[in-house]
């Protein structure tokens, strides 16, 4: 694994960002708005070398004492994916579930690349390119981020129809496809060295839709982020969303030569691709849900409510939607489904039901966060506050007490209020609305995924005192998936 520092000089490539409100960036790992970000990944990549966490992140010895990071493991068993799982949720925590594409969630990217090419089998050549791709990720750490290529809203309600692809090609040369266009947001793009643009880019090669591998830094490409998350810069004010804002972005491409060793012929949905991803980020969500129960439980103490019978009951809902959730990642890491070179996938019904349990729960556990610590969540001060000769003492009076100082007290409140009132959170929660279709097409990937209604509607008829008519449901698997949100350009003329 590289270090934190060999990272952050590979970011220094000459890449071209924009980010909404600060402009044009000239070294992510220094301006304000992404210095922080910069920091979070380059401590991702040292956790590897630091002792106390080899046990989690890295495999145990082989025969001549060499360990590999499980970020990078194609995995065989599913003592395998336990062991991954372990690793994501414990680096995960930290974090609150909001830093998201690790250079793991770029393995995963790959592993689902090849996958896809794998099974569309449309040359030996794409094969090895991908399995190329997959493993100099894995020697060299190289931080790969996803995009689904779908294009931008102003494509979208193009009036000319042949525009409305985020992409087209310009030209083909021998050395790859020259390729311009605009595809919408995805996350990490600012402080990934490379961008997946899935199969929503628009671009056919016969019966087959080309994906790419864009590097950051190729001439011609511009990453456009959002605003920043945090309103104060403060540590203390803003603990979380200072530090954690991986920047959602679009991809502008003008005249970019992709490698065909880059170029990826896969089917026209994204599902194959994203096998791994969906467990990948439920682990995220859980963290997110994991913090705030975490919080939940350190505010109740604080704010002097243990013996409060209304928040035990809020504590048990939290706990029930926690442990609904990582009991589906772990059904789903011991009965694992399998790849065409016999990997194991993570079973994409439990990953499912997960993922539809906790899209339901998370709004109601940022509530129950807001709600349990009372009114104090809104006028905490600030450590400033608490040191202000004016008001210091007239806070520190009405926050101290039951063995907590006021600043202690104030800065669980600060953290609180930072992971489920700010601006980060807002944006998370749009952003998992949105980024994989929501709720209703985990409920569709659901019906598909589910193999038992035969089984289960035939079953119950045997208890019948007569001959039944066989049941055939099969049909409800081969509905297809509720298409993107489609849009009604105006009529041409």
């Amino acid at each position: 694994m590289r270090t934190g520092k060999e990272y952050r000089e590979a970011l220094r490539d000459g890449r071209r960002v924009w980010i909404a409100g600060e402009g044009l960036i000239a070294d992510v790992t220094e301006h304000p708005a992404t210095r922080a970000m910069v920091d979070e990944y380059a401590a991702w990549y040292d956790r590897h070398l630091q002792p106390a966490w080899q046990d989690t992140v890295l495999t145990p010895p082989d025969s001549a004492g060499r360990r590999a990071p499980w970020s990078f493991v194609v995995p065989r068993r599913p003592e395998e994916l336990r062991a991954m799982g372990r690793c994501y949720s414990a680096t995960t925590f930290p974090t609150g579930g909001n830093v998201t594409h690790t250079p793991a969630y770029g393995h995963m990217i790959a592993l689902g690349v090849l996958d896809a090419v794998r099974q569309r089998n449309v040359s030996a050549e794409q094969i090895a390119a991908a399995e190329a791709h997959r493993e100099t990720l894995a020697r060299t750490g190289r931080f790969l981020t996803f995009c689904a290529g779908a294009a931008t809203i102003g494509a979208r309600l193009h009036p000319d129809p042949a525009q409305r692809a985020a992409l087209r090609v310009v030209r083909e040369t021998g050395a790859g496809l020259v390729v311009s266009g605009k595809v919408g947001m995805h996350t990490s793009p600012a402080f990934a060295e490379d961008v997946y643009v899935g199969s929503h880019n628009g671009i056919d090669r016969g019966p087959h839709r080309a994906t790419f591998v864009v590097g950051v830094n190729a001439p011609g490409v511009t990453v456009v982020c959002r605003k920043t998350a945090a309103h104060h810069p403060s540590p203390f004010l803003s603990p979380m969303s200072s530090r954690f804002d991986e920047l959602d972005g679009q991809l502008w491409l003008e005249d970019v030569l992709v490698p065909w060793e880059r170029v990826f012929l896969t089917e026209p949905s994204p599902e194959p691709v994203a096998a791994w991803l969906f467990w990948h980020q439920l682990y995220c969500w859980l963290a997110k849900a994991e913090f705030t129960l975490g919080l939940a439980l350190a505010c109740t103490d604080a704010m002097g409510l243990k013996g409060h019978e209304p928040t035990l009951e809020y504590l048990l809902d939290l706990v029930t939607d926690v442990q609904t959730v990582r009991t589906c990642q772990t059904a789903a890491e011991l009965d694992p489904e399998r790849s065409v070179d016999g990997s194991c996938i993570p079973r994409r019904i439990h990953v499912a039901a997960g993922s539809i349990a906790m899209l339901k729960a998370r709004q109601r556990m940022a509530e129950t966060l807001r709600i349990l610590p009372g009114s104090s969540l809104v006028v905490a001060p600030s450590d400033s506050d608490l040191a202000s000769r004016e008001v210091g003492a007239g806070f520190t009076e009405a926050f101290e007490g039951g063995g907590y100082t006021a600043m202690q007290r104030a800065a669980l409140l600060q953290l609180a209020a930072d992971h489920v009132t700010s601006a980060l959170d807002a944006r998370e929660s749009a952003f998992e609305l949105h980024a994989n279709g929501g709720l209703p097409a985990w409920r569709g990937r659901l019906r598909r995924f589910f193999d038992r209604y035969n089984e289960l509607a035939n079953g119950v008829l045997e208890n019948l005192p007569l001959a039944m008519p066989a049941i055939d449901l099969d049909g409800f698997r081969d509905i297809p998936l509720a298409p993107r949100r489609p849009v009604t350009p105006p009529p041409r003329g």
